[in-house]
């Protein structure tokens, strides 16, 4: 135990009630309630005299409490409320890491140094919070981060200051309730063991519960025990990568301004490499005198040279409409603005090699800058149940989001690779039509192959041909010419949309394979068969 570092935990009570309060223009000495997923999150000392707990219905605490407002938690505000509470901590004792909006945690012994003891530097960081108009905060010190926390929330408002003396955390901890650990599961199953304490949980043998409960287990049976030897680090504050170049006067030649944010470009990818970073996603701001903003978003398949910046601010000029040379409006600022940056290790080539072709990436995203940002498109595999709703064209650059969640179940999904009807994607289909084809399919005696509402094949399919496309300018290559089956698989009846007569689409589904070793997706509706897709 001696091993182990003293820790001070600082803890403002209900902080979801304080900022969500703050946000909404009321005083949090009103009663209030702040909601998430429909159940109290957080109160107010007001609505808890009243009787509203944590984890209430909403219902439950408004008939407790006629008066109660109720306000949804929102975590974004929670946590950009507490950011100044923690920069103003920052002013007087480094190394403050935040565990949750509202609780974050020091190291003990620098501070007591300083200010000579642990009840000093407690005393002092209360003042200074009370001085930034944060009040109620209470501290905790102890061995390890969890029982400092324990020791927090265990003082009052009289006694802001509790300290569990280096080797008291076992005995401090042992009449605490198991639900301290906030591991609902575990705590829920000691319960029923008659383990009600942390006490309790801290006498069972530790093979017996690594063996019992996991690791988890293992990891709360070592916090029970008073043993918490995780190390407490102070927040790292994101470098501002951001890089602004100004024009005074305003500048109206492209390659004025390529000229001029080499510079900047050089000083960004500088920064990066200092701190072990590479950008993969760049966001280019280019304001003009006419007071319009020209934003665009720029990914990378590895990561930004300086060159490649600058190759896209002048990319992103020229593709804005504008001559190749001159800009309709001067540009009168360019802001460079990392959106990813990720550590450099993660993007480093493998031992053979590897990794997306940057040449394919910069001819692509060339013929974009001159043609439009949506002339070059790229297909992302999502949800659906056919190839053609299953694909979504999406800008060459772009993030790779697809219109439909690919992890919602989808009854009746097309299978990605022959004979593999069960599940899918395991192969996506190389083309598929933006329009069926028209086609027919033919048993050994040269009839057409139809399918019964059983699923029943009047012949065994052995060729198909495909029809002349109706419409002007759509032509079919080969159409007429006989393709012999070599393979196939089906057919796989479906039923969608049964409910509304309009929309509904009863066919059955086929894959084939032919002599030249491609594979087709075929559908049959009615008597009316198409070529959906094929796997070159």
């Amino acid at each position: 135990m001696n091993g182990l570092t003293r820790t001070m935990v600082i803890w403002v009570p209900d902080w979801p009630v304080a900022a969500a309060a703050v946000a909404t223009g009321r005083s949090p000495a009103e009663p209030i309630a702040v909601l998430e997923k429909g159940k109290v999150l957080a109160t107010s000392a007001t609505a808890r005299a009243e009787g509203v707990r944590r984890g209430q219905q909403a219902r439950d605490a408004q008939s407790r409490c006629p008066e109660l407002v109720v306000l949804k938690y929102d975590p974004v505000i929670d946590a950009r409320s507490f950011d100044p509470v923690i920069s103003c901590l920052e002013a007087i004792t480094p190394g403050v890491q935040v565990i949750r909006p509202g609780m974050c945690a020091l190291k003990a012994r620098g501070p007591a140094r300083f200010y000579g003891s642990e009840e000093a530097a407690a005393e002092k960081l209360l003042d200074r919070l009370e001085t930034y108009d944060v009040h109620g905060g209470r501290i905790g010190i102890a061995d390890g981060p969890f029982a400092a926390e324990q020791a927090a929330r265990v003082s009052s408002a009289q006694t802001r200051v509790h300290v569990v003396q280096p080797g008291g955390s076992p005995e401090f901890l042992a009449p605490l309730s198991v639900d301290a650990l906030e591991q609902p599961a575990l705590t829920d199953l000691l319960r029923r063991l008659g383990l009600r304490s942390l006490g309790a949980f801290a006498q069972l043998p530790r093979t017996e519960v690594l063996t019992r409960f996991g690791q988890d287990g293992a990891f709360a049976h070592r916090l029970a025990r008073g043993y918490d030897d995780r190390p407490v680090t102070g927040r790292e504050i994101p470098p501002e990568l951001t890089r602004t170049l100004d024009f005074e006067p305003s500048v109206d030649r492209v390659d004025q301004v390529a000229f001029a944010v080499r510079a900047v470009a050089d000083e960004l990818i500088a920064r990066l490499t200092e701190l072990g970073l590479v950008c993969t996603t760049l966001r280019v701001e280019v304001g003009t005198e006419s007071g319009r903003i020209h934003e665009r978003e720029w990914l990378h398949p590895r990561w930004f040279t300086a060159a490649d910046v600058v190759d896209r601010v002048r990319w992103q000029l020229q593709g804005s409409g504008t001559a190749t040379s001159e800009l309709t409006s001067p540009v009168v600022r360019v802001r460079l603005i990392p959106d990813q940056a990720d550590p450099v290790g993660a993007h480093v080539d493998g031992l053979w090699g590897g990794g997306p072709d940057e040449r394919i990436h910069r001819a692509l995203s060339r013929v974009q800058s001159m043609l439009g940002h949506g002339a070059v498109m790229s297909v992302v595999i999502g949800g659906g149940r056919g190839f053609a709703e299953r694909q979504t064209l999406v800008p060459w650059g772009d993030p790779a989001v697809p219109a439909r969640s690919p992890d919602q179940p989808w009854p009746g999904a097309i299978t990605g690779s022959v004979g593999a009807a069960k599940r899918w994607p395991a192969l996506a289909p190389t083309t598929v039509f933006p329009e069926p084809i028209p086609a027919k399919v033919f048993a050994a005696d040269g009839a057409q192959v139809s399918v019964s509402a059983r699923g029943e094949l009047s012949g065994v399919p052995t060729a198909f041909t495909l029809l002349p496309a109706r419409g002007p300018g759509v032509q079919v290559a080969n159409s007429n010419k006989i393709h012999p089956i070599t393979a196939w698989a089906g057919p796989w009846l479906t039923a969608e949309r049964w409910w509304d007569p309009s929309t509904e689409s009863r066919q059955a589904r086929f894959q084939f394979q032919t002599a030249d070793t491609r594979a087709w997706l075929f559908t049959l509706h009615q008597t009316t068969w198409q070529a959906q897709a094929t796997y070159d």
